[in-house]
C-alpha cells in the first residue's frame, strides 16, 4: 500500500480535515481551500495514488483508494476525521463514508454524485499522449501540442501542471496508464452491501452550471445519505471552488458550522 505524499496544514490538536482532489489533479488544486480552514482545522492534503507526489500503482480502484486514506488517518493517529472531495475525490469520501462511517466526522462532496457517468476522458488521455516528451523544450511547447485536443486555456493550464522536469527529462507525474486502464472504475461508483447508508451530515456542493449533480440524481443521493444537504454554486461549473471561491466557501462554512453545533 503506498504511503501517500501529503500537505499538512494546522495544528495537531484542532480537529481533522482531510480533502481530496479530483481526477489529474494534485493536493496544490486545495492550496487556497486549506489556508482558509487552516486556522481552526488540522488540514490533511494527500496526493493520491498515481497523481503528484504519491507512488504510482497499477490498482486505482475506489477500494485501494480508500485504504490509502485510512492508512493516512491511522499515520496520523486520526480516529477519524471531516472529508471534502472533489470529483473522484468525492466518490473516494463517499465510499469511505460508506464502508467505514465511524471513521468519517463529516461529508463535503464537492460536485459529484454516487452515480456511474456515461461520458469518458479518452480526449484528454489523447491529450497527454500528444505532447512529445523527447523533443519538448519548454511548458509553452506542451500547451501548443495539446491545443489542438483541448481547446480550452484553463483546462491546458491545469493538465500542464502534471508536467515535471527530472534531471532534464521532461515527464509526467500522472500513472497515465493505470488511469486508463481504470476508465470505467473511476466513471462508475462501486455496488455497496445492503442497507449500506451514511447517516451523518452530509453535504453535496455543486456548480449550478454543472451537470455533475443533476436534480434525477437526487434519489440516489438521499437514498446512501439520507441526511445529505445540497448546496448550489450560483455561475459555477465543475471547477467549483476555482470558478467561484467565495460561494464554494460560503457552503462549506455553513456546513462545518452546522457540524460544529451538532
Amino acid at each position: 500500500m503506498p504511503e501517500l505524499h501529503t500537505r499538512i496544514h494546522g495544528e495537531p490538536d484542532r480537529p481533522a480535515i482531510v480533502l481530496l482532489h479530483g481526477l489529474f489533479g494534485s493536493s496544490s488544486n486545495w492550496g487556497a481551500v486549506a489556508r482558509h480552514l487552516a486556522p481552526n482545522f488540522r488540514v490533511l492534503v494527500p496526493d493520491l495514488r498515481n497523481h503528484g507526489q504519491s507512488p504510482h500503482d497499477p490498482d486505482n480502484s475506489y477500494r485501494a483508494m480508500v485504504s490509502d486514506v485510512l492508512a493516512l488517518l491511522d499515520a496520523q493517529d486520526m480516529a477519524g476525521a471531516t472529508l471534502v472531495g472533489h470529483s473522484m475525490g468525492g466518490k473516494v469520501a463517499m465510499h469511505l463514508a460508506l464502508n467505514h462511517p465511524r471513521r468519517v466526522t463529516g461529508l463535503a462532496v464537492v460536485d459529484m454524485s454516487p452515480v456511474r457517468y456515461s461520458h469518458d476522458f479518452n480526449e484528454v488521455l489523447a491529450a497527454f499522449r500528444a505532447v512529445d516528451l523527447a523533443r519538448l523544450g519548454n511548458r509553452s511547447d506542451a500547451d501548443a501540442q495539446m491545443a489542438h485536443r483541448v481547446t480550452i486555456p484553463g483546462v491546458r493550464a491545469f493538465l500542464l501542471q502534471n508536467l515535471v522536469k527530472r534531471d532534464g527529462t521532461w515527464a509526467w507525474r500522472l500513472n497515465l496508464d493505470a488511469l486508463a486502464a481504470s476508465q470505467a472504475e473511476i466513471l462508475g461508483f462501486p455496488a455497496q452491501s445492503p442497507g449500506a447508508v451514511y447517516a451523518g451530515p452530509a453535504a453535496f456542493i455543486y456548480g449550478e452550471l454543472s451537470d455533475y449533480v443533476k436534480q434525477e440524481y437526487e434519489p440516489e443521493i438521499r437514498r446512501l445519505f439520507p441526511a445529505a444537504s445540497l448546496c448550489p454554486v450560483p455561475r459555477a461549473g465543475h471547477w467549483v471552488y476555482a470558478e467561484q471561491p467565495e460561494g464554494f466557501m460560503t457552503c462549506l462554512d455553513e456546513y462545518l458550522a452546522r457540524l460544529a453545533t451538532g
